[in-house]
């Protein structure tokens, strides 16, 4: 019979925190390190990270007395990523909370040892972060920032929102595997609604304008920007150019929609932040999670 033990202030496996409240918390301080590709005053982490210490607050978790936050702000440079990633596992919390593939991948090329939880990981099994979704194995759990099959719900939302877009140019960040994932399944559903693809790679800014305006120049285009945090990081840019353009666009989360894209359709990312303590065993191996939200 499968055993299952919910982990209260989970961020962590049987080598981390204990699994109860109360006496156990006060043995001693635990210390915990949080990587985010943002900077400190980014009001979308400022909210994920309240939702973070939100959800600790409610176990009885309290910064100063029974843990202590090393937080570390990067933006999304992938020197300095790596740099304050060598930094925080140097210090050798209990455990680290960390965002995304950008910040996940340089922790684990520097420990294997201090159990890790990440958020809005895009592909954990193909970049070979995990061994598998069910068994993820070696010291890292945590949410998947989407799974496959909503990529091709994205061209499905667009062709209805505007029925006469033929054409979609879809932003992708190629340094993830998950860009090719997510590009393949659009481009497999595309045939289906009479609408032919054409990626778009997010390199830099200047690239994605003098791309974007190319793929403008013919009619009945809409826009596709897919997830990562590099096109996070051009959000401002995309969302001008989609307007400039009159391109209908859907996006991967909703912070393109709060700063004024027209629809999103993805994981509730604040959730993650917030229930990212919550992790279950099985046998030793944790389960890799998703949460999903609609429009």
């Amino acid at each position: 019979m499968i055993r299952r033990r919910e982990f209260v202030a989970g961020l962590g496996g049987a080598a981390a925190w204990p699994a109860l409240a109360g006496a156990q918390q006060r043995e001693r301080m635990r210390h915990i390190g949080v990587l985010l590709p943002a900077a400190a005053d980014d009001p979308v982490f400022q909210t994920r990270y309240g939702a973070f210490l939100q959800g600790l607050g409610q176990l009885g978790w309290m910064i100063g007395q029974n843990m202590l936050i090393d937080t570390r702000w990067t933006t999304t440079n992938a020197a300095e990523i790596r740099r304050l990633a060598t930094e925080l596992a140097g210090l050798a919390p209990d455990v680290i909370m960390a965002y995304g593939t950008t910040s996940l991948a340089p922790l684990l090329q520097v420990t294997r040892i201090v159990p890790i939880v990440f958020t809005a990981a895009g592909d954990p099994v193909g970049a070979g972060f995990v061994e598998s979704l069910a068994r993820p194995g070696g010291n890292a759990t945590g949410f998947m920032a989407f799974e496959w099959s909503i990529s091709g719900k994205w061209i499905e939302l667009l062709k209805r929102l505007a029925p006469g877009v033929t054409r979609a140019a879809v932003l992708r960040d190629t340094t993830l595997s998950s860009g090719a994932s997510q590009f393949a399944v659009i481009q497999a559903v595309a045939p289906s609604l009479k609408v032919e693809v054409r990626p778009i790679n997010v390199l830099d800014a200047g690239q994605i304008e003098h791309d974007v305006a190319a793929f403008a120049n013919l009619p009945n285009g809409g826009l596709i920007a897919t997830g990562s945090a590099l096109v996070r990081g051009h959000r401002d840019l995309i969302i001008a150019l989609a307007a400039r353009h009159k391109l209908p666009a859907i996006y991967f989360e909703r912070v393109f929609v709060d700063a004024g894209g027209l629809i999103s359709y993805g994981t509730n990312y604040i959730d993650q932040f917030r229930l990212v303590h919550r992790f279950h065993e099985t046998h030793h191996m944790w389960r890799i999670h998703i949460f999903r939200h609609g429009f």
